[in-house]
């Protein structure tokens, strides 16, 4: 198999699983204990919990563990808003569901949620966030780098926008952690979240990145982990494992940048002048570097991953988390996209362990299977599908 669908989890790196082991094996102690087996998870614990602070410029006190994305992004709306009886709450209409989702359920609860509308490449407006803020909002959440097209916003200019009006900003960062250098005090945000499977680290494990003074409402109560804020037994293999990972994208950052980036340049140029009718997605410039998003017209996106599958390469449409709703890609819509443009959708995404020869394989393979769907095509009467 071609693995192309590094954009919904990565494959875990050696050195990260070799971290991991003695803390499923010989250190099981609970780091909660005084004893030495308790002493040695906690260190660990505290270790990893610096490795990931390192990775953003934070301070570790100030990087709190959750099991993931989700609920990092679910701490930091819910944390920020249920301070308040009231409100206003203010994201894109391309988030994440982990952050829609909380957003419609804050909705039922005497917030009122402001979705900003983004243009035919994924962006925001600047002047319709800053006409948007007022003495009402809590929090200001925009996510850093799409899940989908792979467009990058402006965090920088939106965090100095919402100081300005007193308000907190939450970016999620699942997807450019690893992928862009990302530093917390050159951005000031006030809450990032963070993945550990999106940067070939272990699943279930993830973190809330936490400015200093920024306080949040407890999601978990229990024993007072995580200082209150997130009681229970921690993962402690896991977040080892995570620590690891942030540790190994810190040193390799700028070397697997310009790989993911010279595999997703050479993708999108060879399908570009060897497939017709395709249209690359996303911002042209402000993009992810291992993101590629394509609309194939005359095709349907789901039989297009199905088709790829047979021949041995893993692709999606989209958010692999929200495939068992099947719905229509909301940020397409947003963007402006047709029904059609939309099921005609394909997204490839590089990783550290793709090579020049898995690119030039993939695109070989696209061309046959786009040539095989486009010829039962319900369009191809409508559309001419050869390249010349």
């Amino acid at each position: 198999m071609i693995y192309l669908d590094n954009a919904a989890s990565t494959q875990i790196h050696d050195d990260v699983l070799e971290s991991m082991l003695p803390y499923l094996k010989e250190q099981y102690g609970n780091p909660s204990s005084i004893h030495r087996y308790g002493r040695l998870s906690r260190k660990a614990i505290e270790k990893a919990r610096k490795q990931i602070a390192s990775l953003i410029n934070a301070d570790p006190s100030e990087i709190f563990i959750t099991s993931g994305g989700t609920e990092s992004n679910n701490t930091a709306l819910r944390g920020i808003a249920t301070k308040y009886s009231s409100g206003q709450i203010i994201t894109s209409s391309i988030e994440h569901d982990a952050i829609l989702e909380p957003c419609k359920k804050l909705s039922q609860e005497e917030f009122d949620v402001v979705y900003l509308p983004v243009d035919n490449f994924g962006m925001i407006s600047l002047s319709n966030l800053k006409d948007s803020l007022s003495e009402k909002t809590r929090v200001v959440s925009i996510m850093f780098g799409n899940n989908e097209v792979g467009t990058i916003q402006p965090i920088a200019e939106i965090a100095k926008l919402c100081h300005e009006h007193d308000v907190v900003l939450h970016t999620d960062a699942v997807q450019a952690i690893g992928k862009v250098p990302i530093d917390v005090h050159e951005l000031g945000v006030d809450l990032l979240s963070i993945s550990s499977h999106k940067l070939y680290g272990p699943k279930g494990i993830g973190a809330l990145y936490i400015k200093k003074d920024t306080l949040l409402n407890p999601m978990i109560l229990g024993g007072g982990q995580e200082h209150g804020l997130r009681s229970g037994t921690e993962n402690v293999a896991n977040i080892v494992g995570f620590g690891k990972a942030c540790d190994i994208a810190k040193s390799n950052l700028d070397e697997n940048i310009s790989h993911m980036k010279k595999l997703r340049n050479l993708l999108v140029q060879t399908v570009s002048d060897e497939i017709s009718q395709v249209t690359v997605n996303g911002h042209p410039e402000r993009h992810l570097p291992n993101n590629a998003h394509f609309t194939f017209l005359g095709v349907n996106g789901e039989d297009l991953i199905i088709k790829l599958d047979e021949y041995g390469v893993a692709a999606s449409t989209g958010s692999a988390c929200s495939v068992h709703t099947q719905k229509a890609s909301h940020v397409l819509q947003a963007m402006g996209f047709s029904h059609e443009q939309i099921t005609g959708s394909l997204r490839l995404t590089t990783g550290i362990f793709n090579d020049q020869k898995e690119i030039e394989q993939t695109v070989e393979i696209l061309k046959r299977v786009v040539e095989e769907l486009r010829s039962v095509s319900p369009f191809k009467e409508k559309y001419s599908f050869s390249k010349n």
